[in-house]
């Protein structure tokens, strides 16, 4: 099984890459440091995590101890929210890259089509209606510029992909969004790959315990458990086998040394055919809703038409 998947730019993107939402500014040097001896080769990272900073002074130190070279990594962040004015844009990549004290982003991703006001924080109150076509553009240039090698979107639905693939100079390379065994994306993905945009996948174990998640224990579910069973792996490591043999890349957050090894010891086996079809018969749950961008007041009036009916 590849150990990367090919972007639409001809960059080869890992397929395995370390999450780091939720890791705190405290642990995430440890985390990114064990991640790397353990042959990680892919760092997924967003301002809105609050560890951006930690994160540049970890990479910078194993740059000067020979652990890894930049040009060995693949490293990815986000334009967030308050940043979508076509002005605001390259101000934002700025500071992403003066915190990870790094010359480029190898992807840069839209955070989710949803604007709020810069200064603010994201509530329902300070959400504007977004104009994608014009940050698109603003990210198209930075494409141009060198700063971010590839650029994406993250959160998008099929309609919003479909109409940003309508106006868009660079199709995005990357839809980055909720994917794991319980939600599986079907549609989405059939999309992408017709397209040739990768599905990259958080949450790739359902995230247990995070906020805003209200469905089923993805790594608790019969379905998981059974044929972890029969292959003598663990459900973890199951349901990222299952995302890349269906064609995405994941991105499990760990701040745990043992977990971070056992999440990439997932290449010297596969889950057989006769396995795989039993994912199919598992009853698909959104985890993920984004209740809280949406309100009858604000641009997007319920989680309905916030995911175009994808729920």
């Amino acid at each position: 099984m590849a150990k990367s998947f090919v972007l639409n730019t001809g960059a080869a993107m890992p397929s395995v890459g370390l999450g780091t939402w939720q890791i705190s500014p405290g642990a995430v040097g440890d985390a990114i440091r064990a991640a790397l001896q353990a042959r990680y080769h892919h760092i997924d990272c967003s301002p809105q995590y609050g560890n951006q900073k930690e994160i540049g002074l970890a990479l910078k130190k194993l740059f000067e101890e020979g652990v890894v070279k930049r040009d060995d990594l693949f490293i990815t962040s986000k334009l967030w929210c308050t940043y979508h004015d076509p002005d605001d844009v390259p101000e934002a990549i700025d500071h992403t890259l003066q915190d990870l004290q790094l010359d480029y982003l190898d992807l840069y991703l839209v955070h989710g089509p949803v604007r709020a006001k810069k200064g603010t924080k994201l509530s329902v109150e300070n959400i504007l209606k977004p104009d994608i076509p014009a940050t698109w553009k603003a990210m198209e240039k930075l494409h141009d510029s060198g700063k971010a090698r590839a650029i994406g979107v993250s959160n998008f639905s099929c309609r919003k992909l479909e109409d940003l693939l309508a106006v868009a100079c660079v199709p995005p390379a990357v839809n980055q969004v909720e994917c794991h065994p319980v939600w599986q994306q079907d549609k989405l993905r059939k999309l992408c790959q017709s397209k040739g945009i990768h599905l990259s996948a958080y949450a790739p174990l359902g995230s247990p315990g995070s906020p805003g998640n209200i469905g089923p224990n993805v790594l608790g579910h019969p379905t998981v458990i059974s044929i972890a069973d029969k292959l003598q792996k663990t459900p973890a490591q199951v349901a990222l086998r299952w995302g890349i043999q269906m064609g995405q890349s994941v991105l499990p957050k760990s701040d745990n040394e043992a977990w971070t090894r056992e999440n990439i010891d997932i290449f010297d086996w596969c889950i057989p055919e006769e396995l795989m079809v039993q994912f199919s018969e598992i009853e698909q749950v959104r985890l993920f809703k984004y209740e809280f961008v949406t309100d009858p007041t604000s641009f997007y009036k319920s989680v309905e038409d916030f995911w175009d009916g994808e729920i």
